[in-house]
């Protein structure tokens, strides 16, 4: 999108406000609109800006974004894929003879945000538990985060390369 119709749009604008005001006041007002124009373009990609957070928030599948290329403004659509939660797999098949009991020792709040969870589901803590562990188990190997390691201590700088004179 280029901004330079509507400077030139508040350019003449400007010029015809002051044009009753004679030649000294035509002038000042073109000093005016120059000095102005890179405030006015930052004003005008701010209310671009602003206007695309405003339409991303009522789309549901996509954003929207101003980027700069040069002096010019490009609006740009991104379509965001939504994605359905795949359901865990089923619990390998098995009889009634086949279950285990397991006792399984739980801090308090995580039995607490279990049991939250459950409700919230419409089934036993058991059967929730059940479908989570089968769903980590068919999941495959996650790797825990690795820890962020220090900074390295600054010890003086030392410049490395090569140089050819």
């Amino acid at each position: 999108m280029d901004l330079s119709p509507y400077l030139e749009t508040l350019r003449r604008d400007l010029a015809a406000a002051a044009a009753p005001g004679g030649p000294d006041v035509t002038h000042a007002a073109e000093l005016l609109a120059g000095s102005l124009e890179a405030s006015i373009r930052l004003c005008l990609l701010e209310a671009l800006s602003d206007a695309t957070a405003e339409i991303t928030t009522q789309l549901d599948s996509a954003s929207v974004e101003v980027r700069l290329r040069g002096r010019e403004a490009d609006l740009v659509v991104t379509e965001t894929p939504q994605f359905a939660a795949p359901a865990p797999p089923p619990p390998p098949p098995g009889d009634a003879a086949d279950l285990a009991r397991v006792t399984l020792r739980l801090p308090e709040p995580l039995k607490e945000q279990v049991e939250h969870a459950a409700n919230i589901e419409g089934v036993s803590v058991n059967a929730w538990l059940v479908r989570a562990i089968t769903a980590a188990l068919y999941a495959g190997p996650q790797r825990p985060p690795t820890p962020p390691r220090p900074p390295r201590p600054q010890r003086g700088r030392r410049i490395t390369g090569f140089a050819q004179s």
